[in-house]
């Protein structure tokens, strides 16, 4: 009997970008993983990307990954006191985040992104937080200024104020509009964008000058560009930083960082001054992930992963980038962003963004066994795999170019993917 899991989860999965609205119309429930590899529950192998959200950045199902949970279940998972892997996985951690002196851990992103504003609004006694760049929390103060804003009350979202990226003009005029009220800047480091020379450095010091807090969300770029992410890789360091995703290959870690002076006030000993309730979640720091995190971690360092990244990546990049300049579809299919965080655009005729491209594109490559939300890697892919992912292309922009020259609805299954975030 075919499952319908829109019957079951309000959107079809309990993450929206894995949703049914995000895939083409029989896109697969995956079975198990290996590698880079995924099965459907037909028994369909597909080369995977996009690495579970980029967080199974080792590859699936890791065996020295899965063996140092296994020890650690044995030994239990969660205690009435801290256990001696959350001092181990701390001291680990903090050696890996230059600038850092403390850490706190919990299971989601959105938590230590919205952890990290209150430490900044109780730090600087602020209210406003400003922000660029792409999801940051589905929490309150950050989704009620999305096009997500349902359930939502406004005040929420009057706190909180948007710039663009690299346009630091329009941050300086934020500054202006609210003078001492700023509490933070919460933003990547980069994403598809690259930062401008001194951008970063910019925001930096407009924050400092400003009496606010430079927070950098290393979600995406955090063990991707360098082992703690923009920060390294651009040689800068935030008053805090956040991180999640790539941690733990595929288990659930996801930490805040940053200076004692700020990040102490989210103790017990300073609660009396600061009436501040940081960070404390039941499964914060139960054994599986914080084990997952030690050992992720040390392969790491062993194996070169960040170099292993760049280096498939850019296999990727390059053979992807070939079959697309030999399509004479350079400008309709751009290829964005560093190798290790690669992802591919969709173009009309027009020359514009485009769904029902992305629609058909992500059709075609999965009729040819890859899945692919995007061209992000893990370190388990392969040559076969990159070979087979641009003999994919090959076959599906040979429908994408018919597409450009008919009607796209002609070459699609059924109904276009949509965004999470629809445009204002």
């Amino acid at each position: 009997m075919e499952r319908n899991l829109n019957d079951l989860v309000p959107g079809g999965a309990h993450t929206y970008a894995k949703g049914d609205d995000q895939y083409p119309v029989g896109a697969p429930i995956i079975a198990r993983g290996e590698g880079a590899r995924v099965w459907d529950t037909e028994g369909n192998e597909y080369v995977e990307y996009g690495s579970g959200l980029r967080s199974v950045s080792l590859g699936h199902a890791h065996p020295e990954v899965n063996a140092a949970v296994k020890e650690a279940i044995d030994k239990g998972l969660n205690f009435v006191r801290p256990a001696l892997l959350e001092v181990e996985a701390a001291e680990d951690f903090l050696s890996t985040v230059p600038g850092a002196d403390m850490v706190k851990f919990a299971k989601n992103g959105s938590d230590v992104t919205t952890a990290a504003v209150k430490l900044a609004r109780a730090y600087t006694g602020r209210p406003r937080v400003a922000w660029c760049g792409g999801f940051i929390s589905v929490d309150d103060w950050w989704i009620g200024d999305s096009t997500l804003d349902g359930g939502i009350p406004a005040a929420f979202s009057e706190l909180t104020h948007s710039f663009s990226y690299n346009r630091i003009e329009e941050l300086e005029e934020l500054f202006a509009r609210h003078p001492g009220e700023i509490a933070c800047v919460i933003m990547e480091g980069e994403r598809e964008e690259q930062p401008q020379p001194g951008f970063l450095e910019a925001v930096r010091d407009l924050c400092h000058s400003n009496g606010a807090l430079f927070i950098l969300d290393e979600m995406i770029n955090g063990r991707r560009l360098a082992l703690a992410g923009a920060q390294e890789f651009h040689g800068i360091t935030p008053d805090l930083s956040t991180f999640g995703k790539a941690l733990a290959n595929g288990f659930s870690v996801a930490a805040l960082a940053g200076r004692r002076e700020i990040m102490e006030i989210g103790s017990l000993e300073n609660r009396e001054k600061y009436r501040l309730f940081l960070l404390s979640t039941t499964h914060g720091a139960e054994s599986t992930g914080i084990a997952a995190l030690i050992k992720t971690t040390e392969i790491y360092r062993r194996d070169g992963i960040i170099d292993r990244l760049r280096e498939v990546g850019g296999k990727v990049r390059r053979g992807v980038q070939e079959v697309i300049d030999d399509a004479g579809l350079t400008e309709f299919v751009p290829l964005r962003g560093r190798d290790s965080n690669l992802v591919f655009g969709t173009l009309d005729a027009d020359r514009k963004p485009s769904q029902p491209f992305r629609t058909l594109l992500m059709q075609e490559l999965m009729r040819r066994g890859v899945l692919a939300p995007s061209l992000v890697v893990s370190a388990a892919l392969t040559d076969e795999d990159v070979e087979r992912t641009v003999e994919a292309f090959r076959g599906a922009l040979v429908v994408y170019r018919k597409a450009l020259e008919g009607d796209v609805w002609d070459h699609l299954e059924g109904r276009s993917v949509r965004p999470v975030f629809p445009h204002h």
